[in-house]
């Protein structure tokens, strides 16, 4: 039933990734110039160095063998060699990847810490002052670019207030939080806007089913109709929370520029300025392995959070 279901999910996932790995190589042949000209990146090239070129990259190649020789290669892990630096490619990107994994995991969790209790509060007080606020709220969270909420968080709590440091990642664990907070805070306050108009349209739903009716009419308490109403939404909210991750993935581009943290936000953009094809290739791939492997926990998540649904099985 359910390993069925995850089979043919993960099988899914897979040809997904390999039909958007042509995308991914695709770059070469789709930016502007030629392909030689694309992995020499804005250095000055002569006819000797685009000629070593094409002889490296087997460029003279079919573009099928060629992208079969690519994907050999970053099956192994073997991404090519930075053109900007001169390193490889898997290297840079691993010295960074640490950062920004943290940067999407605080920001996840500031944001379910914000929205979901705001949620249950709408939910629970509809039509209510607090109700209004929570939807103001979300609303008002969902509407500012992440960015900008950043430069507002920057310039209130890091130059005026000076609670927090302008850029940089720190050292330790303490410090290395001390300097996330604010980009963290930056990412949650979106997401945490879209998981409490998630959470709050579930529970409100649930709320009006029969069982939670009587329940309340046999006056339960709070905690426990709370508890029935979350588990019976759990299918919305981890579509929200999924949404969010993939939302946070986007928007640690911008906040890691603002903040200068040297993720691979700032590598990504680094890369696309001087046209280093091999790292944006790989941050590209990354991205969409990342987007894959969080739509796949979601499908997870749906199994073992309701067991009415019963995959793989017709009735």
């Amino acid at each position: 039933m359910t390993g069925g279901f995850l089979a043919r999910r993960l099988l899914g996932t897979l040809i997904v990734l390999g039909l958007l790995s042509i995308g991914v190589f695709g770059l070469l042949y789709l930016a502007p110039g030629s392909v030689e000209q694309t992995l020499q990146g804005n250095r000055p090239a002569s006819p000797e160095t685009l000629a070593a070129l094409r002889a490296r990259y087997h460029l003279d190649d079919p573009v099928v063998v060629q992208y079969l020789r690519w994907l050999g290669g970053v099956l192994q892990g073997d991404f090519g060699t930075s053109i900007r630096t001169g390193v490889p490619v898997t290297e840079a990107i691993g010295s960074r990847l640490p950062l920004t994994l943290g940067l999407i995991l605080y920001g996840t969790l500031l944001a379910t810490l914000i929205g979901l209790p705001l949620g249950v509060i709408g939910a629970f007080r509809r039509g209510r002052a607090a109700d209004r606020a929570a939807v103001v709220t979300s609303v008002a969270g969902m509407s500012a670019p992440p960015f900008a909420v950043g430069l507002v968080l920057l310039m209130a709590f890091a130059v005026y207030l000076q609670w927090f440091p302008v850029y940089g990642q720190g050292e330790g664990l303490a410090d290395r939080l001390r300097h996330l907070t604010l980009p963290a805070a930056a990412l949650a306050v979106g997401s945490a806007g879209l998981l409490v108009r998630f959470t709050r349209a579930a529970l409100i739903r649930e709320l009006d089913q029969d069982y939670l009716v009587f329940a309340r009419a046999r006056g339960l308490p709070t905690r426990l109709i709370v508890g029935y109403a979350l588990r019976n939404s759990l299918i919305p909210i981890l579509t929200a929370l999924g949404l969010i991750l993939t939302s946070t993935l986007a928007g640690t581009v911008l906040v890691e520029v603002t903040f200068a943290l040297p993720g691979l936000g700032t590598l990504l953009v680094d890369s696309v300025t001087f046209k280093d094809m091999p790292v944006v290739q790989a941050l590209a791939l990354l991205l969409t392995l990342l987007i894959s492997a969080v739509n796949l926990l979601v499908d997870v998540g749906y199994a073992l959070a309701d067991p009415r649904i019963r995959f793989g099985v017709s009735r």
